[in-house]
């Protein structure tokens, strides 16, 4: 039925978006983190990408989480020449996560979750309201 299908991609959907989101969060929680040794690198900021599939069983295509990457842009550069971390200059590497670029990505993600969400709100009624049909 074209019902389940629906219900199937929607789910998918929202499997794909919510690891996104997790994804995000972690950017966000790691944005002013500092190495946590002389040398080290600091927290690289991670992007995520989405894959197709196909569900044999439904014969639908599906989305889902691709592989999580790091992103290979600068760290940023904070004077801060009391801190442990600092270089010769009082330079701190700090991640190269712009918190403004990782809010609206998550403001995206929420809004295609609630898609996905509505789409199975819908087909949910629209498959009760079939039952109704039916039992009358």
């Amino acid at each position: 039925m074209d019902f389940f299908k629906s219900l199937t991609v929607a789910a998918s959907g929202l499997r794909a978006q919510a690891g996104r989101m997790r994804v995000i969060s972690e950017n966000i929680a790691n944005a002013d983190t500092t190495a946590t040794r002389k040398g080290d690198a600091p927290y690289r900021r991670k992007v995520v990408s989405f894959q197709k599939s196909l569900d044999q069983e439904m014969g639908v295509q599906t989305v889902s989480l691709g592989p999580v990457k790091r992103d290979k842009g600068e760290f940023r550069s904070q004077y801060e020449p009391g801190h442990p971390m600092a270089d010769a200059k009082g330079f701190v590497q700090k991640p190269n996560v712009d918190t403004m670029i990782e809010n609206l990505d998550m403001r995206e993600a929420q809004r295609s979750y609630e898609a996905n969400l509505n789409v199975i709100t819908t087909t949910r009624r629209m498959l009760a309201r079939t039952l109704d049909i039916l039992r009358a």
